[in-house]
């Protein structure tokens, strides 16, 4: 099957899915429900994304009938993941449980083969660290593209960009059906985004959030980036997928220094506004804007990671090292905007104050 197919397929599959996502979600009344916390809807949405999109991507690859041992558990463990991610939508899960998961679902695609081969063969203990380096790094992944599902069509849309640029790669360099797994996930991405782009009718939700997350980590740690080249293997998956792990330690490392989480319990339980999208919509970018400028930048990194296939270590270094300098000023911006929130919650606070005196 040509990987176009592959792609219209996937295309038609989800659009087909998701509404009928949206129908069975208002019929049973499965919405989420505005809150105080990270959600900024103001209205209940139906909340079987996830859903929609894994059928999609079922669908293609079912049809494409190309099943490799590595694929078989990326499946089987994402499908698993989907469903708990449902569960917690429908009834809610404690995040403990949400991580325990993650965690099995990780070691059981990795007992599949699928493992960051990082870690030279001759350093003691070289597969367990390997282990543990890829489940840190699925878990990972799938808490920050959770994370920066805050805003319409944002988390979805960085997946088509992740996912096509991982096809472009595979594609290249001769990895073709590995390039199907891709191309299938980017068009039942795309599919959902023609409902999910703002303003939205339908959301990704925990399972649909936590199956993309754990797609795109997967299909990081099964592909062959480079030949005898580790910096290069590495740096493309970081690159491409940048965005998502900035977000993660930018707010990891300003809630511990801020005092707002002091234990691990509290770092996975917190829920807050101040991730990059909340930062550039307090700035007074609209959700549409707010996006696209997430997008653009994570289309910088993702076209560094396309020159990066063919470098050499010295190139990817300098490539990295431009990267650091994009995510350094958005850190930057970030401060400021922080900063700049910090002092007009002081002033209504004290205005507020001298009124009840009065």
């Amino acid at each position: 099957m040509k990987i176009y197919n592959v792609l219209a397929i996937a295309f038609g599959a989800s659009i087909f899915f998701t509404w009928l996502a949206i129908n069975v979600a208002k019929r049973f009344r499965i919405f989420d429900y505005p809150d105080r916390g990270r959600k900024i809807h103001s209205r209940p949405m139906p909340l079987l994304g996830g859903v929609a999109i894994f059928g999609a991507y079922a669908f293609a690859l079912l049809l494409n009938f190309h099943f490799s041992w590595e694929l078989k558990g990326v499946v089987i463990a994402s499908f698993i993941l989907m469903l708990s991610g449902l569960v917690d939508d429908l009834r809610g899960l404690p995040a403990f449980a949400r991580l325990v998961m993650q965690i099995l679902c990780s070691l059981l695609v990795i007992g599949f083969g699928v493992r960051l081969n990082i870690v030279p063969d001759n350093l003691p203990f070289s597969c367990l660290i390997e282990v543990v380096i890829t489940v840190i790094w699925i878990v990972g992944i799938i808490n920050a593209l959770n994370f920066l599902d805050g805003v319409d069509g944002l988390a979805t849309g960085i997946a088509v960009i992740a996912s096509g640029t991982f096809c472009i790669i595979a594609y290249q360099t001769g990895q073709q059906y590995f390039a199907f797994l891709n191309i299938a996930l980017a068009g039942a991405c795309l599919g959902f985004l023609v409902f999910n782009f703002p303003p939205a009718k339908i959301f990704l939700g925990d399972s649909g959030s936590s199956f993309l997350g754990f797609s795109l980590a997967a299909l990081a740690a099964m592909g062959e980036w480079a030949e005898k080249n580790p910096i290069v293997a590495l740096s493309i998956p970081l690159l491409i997928l940048a965005i998502l792990i900035f977000d993660m330690v930018y707010i990891s490392i300003s809630r511990i220094a801020r005092r707002k989480v002091r234990t691990f319990k509290q770092w996975i339980d917190h829920v807050d506004k101040d991730h990059l999208h909340h930062r550039l919509l307090a700035m007074g970018f609209s959700p549409r804007q707010t996006i696209l400028v997430i997008y653009m930048v994570n289309m910088v990194f993702a076209l560094a990671a396309l020159v990066l296939k063919k470098a050499t270590t010295f190139q990817a270094i300098l490539l990295l090292a431009q990267a650091v300098l994009v995510l350094a000023v958005l850190t930057m911006l970030m401060l400021v905007i922080r900063r700049h929130m910090d002092e007009s919650r002081f002033y209504e606070k004290q205005l507020k104050e001298i009124a009840d005196k009065k």
